[in-house]
């Protein structure tokens, strides 16, 4: 049922994605079952995914017959009774718990949901809701009045670019496929999400699965596949979940399978579990593991296009660029090409995550600065402190400071600031946080998910985070900085996948923007955002101590001292820089320095 029909109950959307499940959606959601079964309230329920508020979880949206919709926030079985006993059967909305228009507005205004355009209105398992909404109306379209050569065009009209990271055109790279030699053909939607604090394919799969799916089988008609892959990390129970029930689904219809609509084109899609291997990410590591082979990467050419899956045509994009297919072909190519700047077409979502103060997903055109995105949409820092940098691309992508922060974010922009747009995660950092520690934990990550194929980037990677560490515990020298660089130039120069060639990404950026920092913590054995436990001291204010003696209490290794009502002593020999009497400490006693 979509937002703006008439009903004659009122709706309530409870949003059930893992964010909202997480926070205690699904009691809310069975608060309100045991309601409508012994009250009959005036009321249809509706589980949907995500709405993108993430950070007012549990939402709850009420629409009324007639009238505006209001979204509540952060919604508990107690209030929910609430809300029914006033709202729903009184006609009266109870404004304390809704999310305030200002923050809607702000939050909202400036995005563009094209791909996020179901998310958190329809039910992610339900096939009549998404038919509602008008799936499947392109599908239909394509294999009734469309040749796959017609529907190639339309993709590479719309402008766009592969959301995966690399941007490559999605239109062309159809094209290659489609003129190949070799069957059968196949497709695989990589949607094997890795990034720390990335969670945009997750939700759309949660959220709108029917999106992807569709999107999927229309592109396999028009490369000419029988049969496509989707490969989800297993870390993604929900959203394997609901790809089952949406496949299933699909088939019973005829969506999928033999023969579908009665059109001669048949086509399947089958589900491959990864286990969480970064580097399945890159594609022809992913390739190798749907083989059912170790996901290491292998050299190119050839391209997944000319030999990809068992040495046959392959096409590969990632969940964004799927699920946003049926739009194009629905709306047309130059439709969805006003969005977007002149090489950039179109929409991202992005996951906002780290220290902001409305978490959650987002749809923006491209061309949209970090500014409007981190200090407008997101609301500045949760912490209230000043706004210090982004990490954009995921571990292998880069920081770009707050000076910065007018940079439009698309595919010519982002480069030049030495990140890059991977595949949408954007984590907010503040003035607390230290850009050598976050270089060390970047490449800490990327470290470890090495593939260890390439010399360069098994051994590489390595040297420079011991590097990163002698310097985060105070034993860098000056040299060490000319070392990292070259190190992390001979990492891109000669890693074979994406992986390595990105993974330095992290540390020539905090270079390059913050190399006062790295300076401090060599020559002064500092840490300018009190961060490194290395070159920290925790000290009591005599003056603001008053012997409670709650700190030491909770000191688990006995470095704090003191008689009662007297002020208190922190020994440095045995403080392990924990921080948690800072936590304990309701005077605001103890400082770092």
């Amino acid at each position: 049922m979509n937002m703006n029909e008439t009903i004659d109950k009122y709706l309530v959307r409870v949003g059930m994605a893992s964010c909202g499940i997480a926070a205690g959606a699904r009691k809310v959601n069975d608060s309100l079952n045991v309601m409508l079964q012994n009250k009959g309230l005036p009321l249809v329920l509706k589980s949907t995914g995500c709405m993108g508020m993430c950070y007012n979880e549990p939402l709850v949206e009420v629409v009324p017959p007639a009238g505006e919709r209001t979204l509540y926030k952060n919604i508990t079985p107690e209030k929910m009774e609430r809300i029914v006993r006033e709202h729903i059967i009184a006609g009266s909305p109870v404004t304390e718990f809704a999310v305030p228009s200002a923050e809607w507005d702000s939050l909202m205004a400036k995005q563009k949901r094209i791909v996020l355009r179901n998310c958190g209105i329809i039910d992610p398992e339900n096939i009549d809701d998404y038919i509602g909404s008008g799936g499947y109306e392109a599908l239909k379209k394509v294999i009734t009045q469309m040749t796959p050569e017609s529907v190639i065009n339309e993709v590479l009209k719309s402008g766009l670019r592969g959301r995966g990271g690399a941007g490559f055109s999605t239109g062309t790279k159809w094209g290659l496929a489609r003129k190949a030699k070799g069957y059968p053909k196949y497709l695989v939607c990589n949607a094997d999400e890795g990034d720390p604090g990335a969670f945009m394919n997750r939700n759309v799969l949660e959220s709108d699965p029917h999106s992807v799916i569709e999107g999927i089988i229309i592109a396999g008609y028009a490369i000419g596949a029988s049969i496509g892959y989707i490969y989800c990390r297993a870390e993604y129970p929900l959203a394997l979940e609901r790809l089952e029930v949406t496949l299933k689904k699909a088939r019973e219809r005829n969506y999928l399978g033999e023969n579908i609509l009665g059109k001669g084109f048949d086509f399947d899609i089958e589900i491959r579990e990864g286990a969480g291997a970064f580097v399945c990410g890159e594609e022809t590591a992913l390739m190798m593991s749907i083989e059912g082979k170790r996901g290491m990467p292998r050299t190119r050419p050839p391209f997944p296009a000319e030999a990809g899956l068992w040495g046959q045509p392959t096409n590969i994009n990632n969940v964004e660029t799927y699920s946003v297919i049926p739009w194009i072909i629905r709306n047309g190519g130059d439709q969805y090409s006003f969005n977007g700047t002149e090489k950039s077409k179109g929409t991202r979502t992005f996951s906002l995550a780290g220290k902001i103060a409305r978490s959650g997903l987002i749809e923006v055109a491209l061309g949209t600065t970090i500014r409007e995105i981190v200090l407008e949409m997101g609301g500045g820092t949760s912490t209230g402190l000043e706004f210090k940098a982004i990490q954009i691309g995921g571990p292998s992508g880069g920081v770009i400071p707050a000076r910065l922060a007018d940079t439009r974010i698309d595919y010519e922009t982002i480069p030049a600031t030495g990140a890059i747009m991977g595949s949408g995660g954007l984590i907010t950092m503040d003035s607390s946080s230290c850009m050598v520690d976050v270089a060390k934990y970047f490449l800490n990550f990327t470290q470890d998910e090495s593939c260890g194929k390439c010399t360069f980037c098994r051994i590489g990677t390595l040297r420079m985070l011991e590097i990163l560490e002698r310097i985060t515990k105070g034993d860098g020298k000056i040299e060490d900085l000319g070392t990292l660089e070259t190190l992390a130039l001979s990492i891109k120069k000669n890693s074979l996948c994406g992986l390595g060639q990105s993974a330095p990404n992290p540390v020539l950026t905090t270079l390059r923007y913050f190399r006062d920092e790295y300076e401090t913590h060599i020559l002064e054995k500092r840490c300018p955002a009190k961060k490194c436990q290395a070159l920290i001291t925790y000290e009591i204010m005599p003056k603001k101590c008053i012997g409670c003696g709650l700190c030491a209490r909770y000191c688990a290794v006995g470095a704090i001292a003191g008689n009662k009502k007297e002020p208190h002593v922190i020994d440095p020999k045995k403080c392990v820089r924990c921080g948690l009497c800072i936590s304990t400490c309701k005077l605001g006693a103890i400082t770092v320095y």
